[in-house]
């Protein structure tokens, strides 16, 4: 059978933590005088909390006989509730999986639950098992999804989602659901294969997330006759309440391109709704920029902001996902068995923590944060500097694909026709149409194409930051494009915006060319800001550049994508025009 996330502690943890509520040792913490949020009951209650290590071994109104070393907390005039759980997350947004937990952590939020897909893509099997061990040894609860689909078309894709690699990754008690589901459509119209993981997922008793934007009543029957427990892409307030009808956990999303939650409850009560328990809530992976208001504890304020009772939204952070995951025996909630993570409030209308544990340690103390610092060596495990070890020469910019790509918004691409002479060196600044190259990070292929309304005046553009860690040039000049090609080579990955004289703006990504090492309030908001700044002086008219290139390659996206294989129309399920080997 395998093990779950609740099988956490030892037989011979377990029995010490027994040995404390019997008095035989002392408990390590006590938390006196504390009103704590009864989650059952969904009711303020008055009490003591022992915690051993990362535990809560007992709540109620006795204090241990034996305190020797034992450090007592009082919280009288505080309130304190259990640690915030992000079930969405992608930890990859520039920022690192440790850097995102830092932040978080420190305002509340001690439990994310993590897209795996860089995992997936770059590292082998034994590697990313290996790294989700090593990561759960922070203070922060780190636990992660298994995907069944690459959400782009790869060119290893059957070698990237072969069945041993998804048995090991479903098999793994940090591992705690299936998806998300992005290619939906293709188990929809028959790929068993993609069924049979589904099917496994269940027997494994771990819950199945959709991404199921726009699905009508239909859609939504079929995917819970084949599994799916839970989606997140609700735009509206009757997407929710199909979901809802469908027996489907529904989860309010505010990130920096669907800041919807807001709106979504509003219209919630004016069909006068007032059962939160089966609803969730996520910001969806946000760039570093969005998050500087904050992270799960900014959204609770959105909620209660929009007449959502403070109880009602704290569980739409906690009980309710760990309900949702069949892990309310071990976290969401102030109970015995559950692990130590906990938020302290100075008031029922304030969702900030002043104090936090994440896992019996202090991550936040006296409303200062204080994450212990972390010595995290990602070359072991294969995230190493980007070497780009080949050479792009003026002969690769060969321009005659009579398909360009035209962004209707920040992650939408329709196709156009080219109606012009692609030989030339440059194009106008007076239209909105530049080079754009997607090349592999290894050098051994290319498309070539243009694309519409990204900007006017950018000279060169250069990222190794995109779904699949292949490169991206965008540019008016071709001279641009290598002059963007030779800077991101010399910085060994990472995002950088040229002019003909300077670099204007750059991000570093020294992990693999994918992810920053700066922290994300002390560094990496600074960097993504003056980029984002950048391109918009030069044109760029949308919201949100890093999501862009994110999804440039998103076949989950309508209408037409830039991939591995060539140019992908979404709704055939057919290349285009090939990729062209170098």
């Amino acid at each position: 059978m395998v093990k779950g996330f609740s099988h956490y502690w030892t037989k011979k943890q377990i029995r010490e933590q027994q040995a404390v509520i019997q008095g035989k040792i002392a408990p390590t913490m006590v938390v006196k005088n504390a009103t704590y949020l009864n989650s059952f009951r969904k009711c303020w209650t008055e009490g003591n909390i022992w915690i051993h290590h990362d535990r809560i071994v007992y709540v109620g109104q006795e204090m241990p006989s034996q305190q020797t070393q034992t450090e007592i907390v009082d919280a009288e005039s505080q309130y304190v509730v259990p640690g915030y759980i992000e079930h969405h997350a992608h930890p990859f947004q520039l920022y690192h999986p440790l850097t995102l937990a830092k932040y978080a952590s420190e305002r509340g939020t001690t439990t994310l639950i993590n897209d795996n897909m860089p995992f997936f893509l770059h590292l082998d099997k034994k590697k990313a098992l290996t790294l989700l061990n090593d990561l759960q040894q922070t203070p922060a609860t780190m636990l992660w999804w298994a995907r069944f689909d690459g959400q782009t078309e790869l060119k290893n894709g059957n070698d990237v989602f072969a069945d041993s690699t998804m048995k090991a990754w479903l098999d793994h008690p940090y591992v705690v659901q299936g998806g998300e589901l992005t290619d939906w459509p293709r188990v929809l119209q028959g790929d068993d294969h993609m069924l049979h993981w589904m099917l496994e997922t269940k027997d494994v008793r771990k819950p199945i997330e959709g991404h199921l934007p726009g699905a009508g009543e239909k859609t939504l029957a079929q995917m819970m006759l084949m599994g799916v427990d839970g989606d997140h892409e609700s735009m509206s307030g009757e997407d929710v309440l199909k979901r809802l009808d469908a027996g489907m956990t529904t989860s309010l999303r505010y990130s920096s391109i669907r800041p919807d939650l807001p709106k979504i409850l509003r219209e919630l009560h004016e069909e006068e709704f007032g059962n939160y328990d089966r609803l969730l809530m996520t910001t969806d992976g946000s760039p570093p920029h969005f998050m500087k208001k904050g992270f799960m504890e900014h959204l609770i304020q959105l909620a209660m902001d929009e007449g959502v009772p403070l109880i009602d939204a704290i569980h739409m952070c906690t009980v309710n996902v760990a309900t949702h995951y069949h892990m309310d025996d071990v976290i969401g909630m102030i109970a015995p068995g559950r692990l130590a993570n906990l938020n302290f409030l100075r008031s029922k209308e304030d969702p900030f923590p002043t104090d936090v544990l994440a896992k019996g340690t202090w991550v936040r103390r006296e409303n200062r944060p204080c994450f212990p610092e972390t010595s995290f060596d990602w070359e072991n495990y294969g995230f190493t500097p980007l070497e780009l070890n080949w050479e792009l020469t003026r002969n690769d910019f060969q321009f005659s694909m009579p398909l360009g790509l035209e962004m209707v918004n920040e992650v939408i691409l329709k196709p156009y026709q080219i109606n012009r002479d692609l030989t030339c060196e440059e194009l106008s600044e007076d239209i909105d149409e530049s080079f754009m190259m997607l090349i592999d990070r290894n050098g051994k292929w290319q498309v070539s194409t243009l694309l519409k309304g990204f900007a006017k005046g950018i000279y060169g553009f250069a990222s190794s930051y995109s779904s699949t860690g292949d490169i991206i040039l965008i540019g008016k000049s071709k001279q641009g494009l290598l002059d963007a090609f030779k800077q991101l080579k010399k910085q060994k990955g990472g995002i950088v915006l040229l002019d003909r004289e300077e670099v204007v703006a750059s991000v570093q990504l020294p992990i693999a060319g994918l992810f920053s090492s700066l922290t994300i309030d002390n560094g990496l908001i600074d960097e993504e800001e003056r980029l984002r700044e950048a391109l918009e002086d030069r044109g760029y008219r949308f919201g949100d550049p890093i999501y862009s290139l994110l999804f440039f390659s998103s076949t989950h996206l309508p209408f037409v994508r830039i991939t591995q294989k060539g140019i992908f129309d979404v709704k055939k399920k057919r290349v285009l025009f090939p990729s062209i080997m170098r």
